[in-house]
């Protein structure tokens, strides 16, 4: 047996680590079932529309080039394959390999065959094998295990899926697929016909489908054959009563139906085979456990054919049927009762071990037969009315109660936890014990004789001189034994009785009394001797649980009913989630022998899958615990008054709350009685996972936070389209519950041992972080975790919120809501009084403190979440716009303004003459131009103000709450631009330093030390006359806008056509933000030239409308001046400039001269309250051919030097 799979024995290696394979590549199909992305079933309308020209089965190789083609010419298809390529190509290329090694597994496997007949491996042949005991096993399971993962394919990965992803794949990775194996893996995983949800069962299924890849037919005969007479697992050790029979032999049964499906001819005409078949594996059972919990029902899996159908009649007779379930029935409550009467000895003897583990094994037996025939089965799902009855025909006959085979199941994994220490700890003491129990023993006996021999210690004793000798020579005996001469202690044992009755002895006390403790202590070494791994072994046997790792999903609401009703009973459970750890080395036993890499891949799986199990029944505290926290919140939000600081003595009554704070005291006892509950399983060992309860029941709560926060925000944060105020109701009402939650969830961290602060600002994270992911994606699947997960459809109904809110998340609806309320189109934003008004109504719509109260509703990560929302919003409008203009400049239209336009800007002396002839050219041929822009640079100026909003809101708030954080953040980040100055135009050398920069720089986001409006957010190449044309857009726009003295700022002309002067310049700014320096200048320069069309020796002869178009884009260069903090370079020319300015802002209109010789006054606007910004014009300096004007606000002067040309 040890030979054929010693390491140096080829051809037993070679099929031990084929048959390890196939356990490995039914856990990888097991764990993908989960990551099939949803739109590749096409289950819904809206994705069948949007991907289904995409998307495609087999039908596709029917017409590739076609298909293709129609992709191509089609930009909007393109674009939707281009996202699914980006999105799902890791996600199909695994799938496809988990697909494509079942194929090279049994191409693999058939090779082996080849080569055991064509004589490749010396002395044997499949004949050899198959005499060879661990041989004859492998040889079973690796054909066995093909047709599990046939089986398990086709239950996943329906078939019309299967083809979907093979296609997408072929398509994909075109390089990759082009080996002939792809064509073989669509061969053999084509579709199949079965559906789970149909009841209809294709014509010769699975026949038709195990026989895609041949096996050789005596081959699988062969196997039949053994499986019919021989028992290959030998596991009558374990259940020696012939009325286990078939559960002794369940696992050989499982392999026996599923490889008797590669041969249909048996199962259709070979009655006398099918007759002896049942009778020795189902004489009383028809379900079957085939691999980890997947059940099969024989009724209906062998339906179609006859003779198969007509030998299993006799087992599914009623009187059978009802005979078996009634002696099962009985058994189960009989089983209770001994169960509950053992563990209330709460001390198991050593010497009963034997009886309970009978005990063990009855239990394991009724609880193994009665949890298949009252289950649902995993394949066929849809049963024919025959199952369904006989099913609860058996509910019937047995009695049968969940909650009862339940208890049963408790109580068994209980004791078999018990029994098993008990019996790890005799191993292990077993030498100890057995030399300790020897040298007692012969002391006892060398005793017996120095009495025979003295009479010293015993009175009333005679002496014996050959008795002395005999016990001596007894003594000797007792020395020389070894834990194997289990005969010689007997026949010692016999002697000692013979010798106390023919000396008679036994009228002595004190000498029977010697006699019999060391007949005791010899009964013990022969207990101690046969003390062995195998009873270990048979006992594992005994208590595996493999078929029921997916029945045990139906107890999950009984277990969580009685937790809820009695927290200390989940010490229970940590026995029960031992035994299904136990089922964890059947998949393993082949890996580990082989020692396959694939150990650790695979154990973690069924670890996790466990894992996930076990807290999936816990949760139940978590929730219970919160619904008692509902009524902690009501308490803390609407029933305690909040106590003053100063508070009257006859006022004391009032403030008391006695009865309330009494129902606080209880619910605060019931959260800390449930928490008691969950950590009294201390740490439990789940396969190669070991859970900490603590880490359980923190893992608990931050799920049900979790939830409980992303359902209040989905709640809280749904707007009424049609009004303005509502935003700030609703973050008032918001604010108000996070607030309630939050200090609740404080008040009972001491009484759930947790950190509670911690917590509940990472899970915000959390819950905000995925809410932006996903409104970024626009809600692509990613096979990872969700927030859309966090509701299940007992809380509420997530589907239809989404529905109902246009399908955006909480975040992306507080976003549009915030952008909806102050669009520039129907708003205002006047910035003195940091506030944006209704354009028709000129009423106050909303002011700074809104993101105050935002911070109130979400926190820090809420606020930090929208300003990273608004970035992506900017970044996407500026790549539609730099696309517009990159595709506009290649235009002949544009090409034609600009170039007409750029020579009356040459012209100087023309420009001054006629300074409405540039604004007329633009006009002409704006018209289809600039709508697009405007657009554009608005909403990007509108996203841009609000960020800077926030950033405000972010730093104000981190100066009160961590000002030490900030100055540190602050002095850290002047320290890395001091130090990056010095390094001139060097780019950074190392990865640490951009590493370290793009660290400091999230922190500098979250504490809102950050200016956004000077952000770079794209590597745009320069496109060309990008500032001539920006300079064109500007004046055409300024030309609507006036200077409001009573506002301070410039406003529209027209309500109708209303621009936002401030949102407008944020726009335009940004834009020039993300090209070189050299971009900016030059587009200030140009407006520096237009100025001087207006500052000229006849510019009193101007007209109203045009001497206010020079204080306009004064204004609006002071505007951009301030907003980009741009140190402008200063620009030589080649004679003295006279500047007049006309200002409309003053009291009396005035014409003043600004001559070039000396300095002169400088001319300031009427101040408009204290927040009014003066606009400063005045000679900075005069030289040789030079002068400059300065425009500036209060705090820092930035030079503008103009150039006459």
């Amino acid at each position: 047996m040890s030979d054929f799979l010693a390491a140096n024995n080829i051809c037993g290696q070679s099929l031990l680590r084929l048959v390890s394979r196939g356990n490995a590549i039914i856990a990888e199909l097991m764990r993908l079932k989960d990551y099939v992305p949803p739109v590749f079933r096409l289950e819904s309308k809206r994705h069948l529309q949007k991907y289904g020209s995409i998307i495609m089965d087999f039908a596709y190789f029917k017409a590739a080039n076609v298909n293709e083609q129609k992709i191509e010419n089609d930009n909007t298809l393109q674009e939707l394959d281009e996202n699914l390529r980006d999105n799902y190509t890791d996600v199909l290329t695994r799938i496809y390999l988990a697909f494509e090694s079942i194929h090279k597994y049994i191409t693999d496997f058939n090779a082996y065959i080849d080569e055991l007949d064509d004589g490749h491996y010396i002395q044997q042949s499949v004949e050899t094998v198959m005499l060879n005991e661990e041989g004859k096993q492998l040889m079973c399971e690796a054909v066995y295990l093909y047709g599990v993962m046939l089986l398990l394919v086709d239950h996943q990965f329906e078939g019309h899926v299967r083809e979907r992803l093979l296609v997408s794949y072929y398509r994909y990775n075109a390089q990759r697929s082009s080996s002939t194996r792809v064509d073989d893996v669509c061969t053999l995983l084509r579709s199949t016909g079965f559906s789970k949800s149909s009841a209809k069962r294709p014509p010769n299924y699975p026949e038709d489908y195990f026989g895609r890849v041949p096996i050789k037919s005596k081959f699988i005969e062969l196997l039949i054959g053994r499986l019919r007479s021989d028992e290959i697992y030998s596991q009558s050790l374990a259940f020696p009563n012939p009325e286990h029979r078939s559960i002794a032999s369940a696992n050989q049964a499982a392999m026996l139906v599923i490889i008797l499906s590669f041969q249909p001819s048996i199962l259709h005409n070979s009655s006398a085979t099918m007759r002896e078949i049942v009778d020795r594996f189902f004489p009383d059972n028809w379900v079957i456990s085939i691999y980890m919990g997947i059940v099969l029902n024989l009724c209906d899996w062998w339906l179609p054919y006859k003779a198969t159908r007509t030998a299993l009649n006799n087992t599914l007779e009623t009187a059978n049927i009802k005979k078996t379930a009634q002696n099962y029935g009985l058994k189960i409550k009989k089983l209770i009762t001994e169960t509950e009467k053992l563990q209330l000895a709460v001390t198991l003897d050593e010497n009963e071990i034997e009886s309970v583990i009978k005990l063990i094994r009855e239990c394991n037996v009724s609880l193994h037969w009665m949890l298949l025939h009252t289950t649902v089965p995993t394949v066929l799902r849809e049963e024919s009315k025959r199952s369904r009855l006989l099913r609860q025909q058996v509910i019937n006959e047995s009695k049968y109660t969940p909650e009862e085979c339940l208890k049963l199941l408790l109580s068994t994994a209980q004791i078999e936890q018990d029994v098993k220490q008990i019996y790890k700890q005799l191993l292990h003491d077993k030498e100890s014990k057995w030399s300790e129990n020897k040298n007692t023993c012969v002391e006892r006996i060398n005793d017996l004789a120095q009495v025979l021999e003295t009479n010293k210690y015993v009175d009333s004793v005679e002496t014996n001189e050959c008795l002395k000798m005999w016990f001596k020579e007894i003594s000797a005996h007792v020395s020389s034994l070894q834990q194997e001469d289990g005969r010689k202690i007997a026949q010692l044992l016999q002697a000692l009785e013979e010798v106390q009755e023919f000396h008679q002895l036994e009228n002595n006390l004190q000498v029977s009394q010697y006699l019999n403790d060391t007949r005791e202590i010899l009964h013990n070494m022969l207990r101690t001797g046969s003390i062995t791994e195998d009873t270990l072994i048979a006992l594992n046997i005994l208590t595996d649980c493999c078929y029921a790792w997916n029945i045990m999903e139906t107890f999950i609401d009984i277990m969580q009913n009685n937790i809820k009703k009695n927290p200390p009973t989940v010490i229970k459970l940590k026995a029960l989630f031992l035994k299904m750890a136990s089922a964890l080395e059947m998949p393993l036993l082949r890996i580990n022998q082989a020692r396959s890499a694939d150990l650790s891949s695979v154990s973690q799986y069924y670890s996790r899958e466990l894992e996930s199990y076990a807290r999936r029944v816990l949760q139940i505290i978590p929730e219970t615990v919160f619904g008692l926290l509902a009524q902690i919140v009501h308490l803390e939000t609407n029933v305690f008054k909040e106590i003053p600081m100063k508070l009257y003595k006859d006022k004391l009554k009032d403030y008391a709350q006695l009865d309330e704070r009494l129902q606080m005291a209880k619910l605060t006892y019931a959260v800390s009685v449930f928490t008691k509950g969950v950590l009294s399983l201390r740490s439990v060992s789940l396969g190669v996972l070991r859970v900490d309860s603590h880490r359980l029941l923190e893992d608990g709560i931050r799920q049900e936070l979790a939830k409980k926060i992303t359902i209040a925000l989905h709640n809280g944060l749904t707007f009424d389209n049609k009004s303005k105020a509502s935003l700030v109701e609703k973050l008032n009402d918001l604010a108000n519950v996070m607030d309630g939650y939050r200090k609740s969830f404080q008040y009972i961290q001491d009484y759930i041992n947790i950190n509670s602060l911690k917590i509940w600002h990472e899970e915000i994270t959390f819950i905000i972080n995925a809410a932006l992911e996903d409104e970024c994606k626009n809600s692509t699947w990613m096979p990872s975790k969700s927030w859309k997960m966090l509701i299940t459809d007992d809380k509420q109904d997530y589907s239809s919120l989404v529905e109902a809110n246009g399908g955006s998340t909480f975040m992306g609806r507080l976003a549009k809501e915030l952008i909806r309320v102050t669009d520039p189109k129907t708003t205002v934003y006047i910035e003195h009084a940091l506030a944006w008004y209704d354009l028709k109504s000129q009423n106050e719509i909303l002011n700074y403190k809104v993101f105050s109260m935002v911070l109130m509703a979400i926190g820090t990560p809420g606020l930090h979440g929208l300003d990273k929302l608004l970035s992506h919003f900017i970044t996407m409008e500026l790549k539609n716009l730099f696309k517009y203009v990159d595709h506009g400049v290649r235009d002949k239209s544009w090409g034609a303004m600009i170039d007409e336009c750029g020579a009356i800007i040459q012209n100087i002396e023309y420009c001054r003459n006629n300074p409405g002839k540039l604004y007329s050219s633009v006009m002409n041929h704006s018209n289809k131009i600039w709508p697009y822009m405007i657009e554009c640079l608005l909403k990007i100026g509108h996203y841009q103000l609000l960020r800077n909003k926030i950033s405000y809101e972010l730093n104000t708030a981190c100066k009160f709450e961590a000002k030490h954080v900030e100055s540190a953040l602050r002095t850290l980040n002047l320290a890395v631009l001091d130090e990056l100055r010095k390094k001139s135009d060097e780019c950074l050398t190392t990865q640490e330093e951009r590493d370290f920069i793009h660290e400091l720089s999230i922190r500098l986001d979250w504490t809102g030390i950050s200016d956004p409006l000077n952000k770079t957010y794209l590597k745009l190449s320069s496109l060309n006359h990008l500032d001539l044309l920006l300079f064109l857009f500007t004046i055409s726009y300024l030309h609507k806008l006036h200077y409001c003295k009573n506002t301070a700022s410039l406003l529209s002309k027209k309500t109708q056509d209303s621009i936002d002067a401030v949102v407008f310049t944020i726009g335009v700014q940004t834009f020039l933000r993300q090209f070189s320096n050299d971009i900016f200048n030059n587009y200030i320069t140009y407006l520096c030239k237009y100025v001087l069309s207006f500052v000229s020796s006849d510019s009193g002869k101007m007209g109203s409308e045009w001497e206010s178009e020079g204080t306009t884009i004064l204004y609006y260069l002071q505007l951009i001046s301030k907003g980009s903090k741009w140190v402008l370079n200063e620009i030589k020319c080649n004679e003295d400039v006279v500047g007049v300015i006309h200002n409309r802002v003053h009291r009396r209109q005035m014409h003043q001269r600004l001559l070039a010789v000396g300095g002169c006054t400088p001319f300031i606007g009427d101040k408009c309250g204290s927040r009014c910004t003066q606009l400063l014009v005045r000679p900075t300096k005069r030289t040789h051919n030079r002068i400059g004007f300065s425009v500036a606000n209060r705090i820092t002067p930035i030079p503008i030097i103009l150039q006459k040309v």
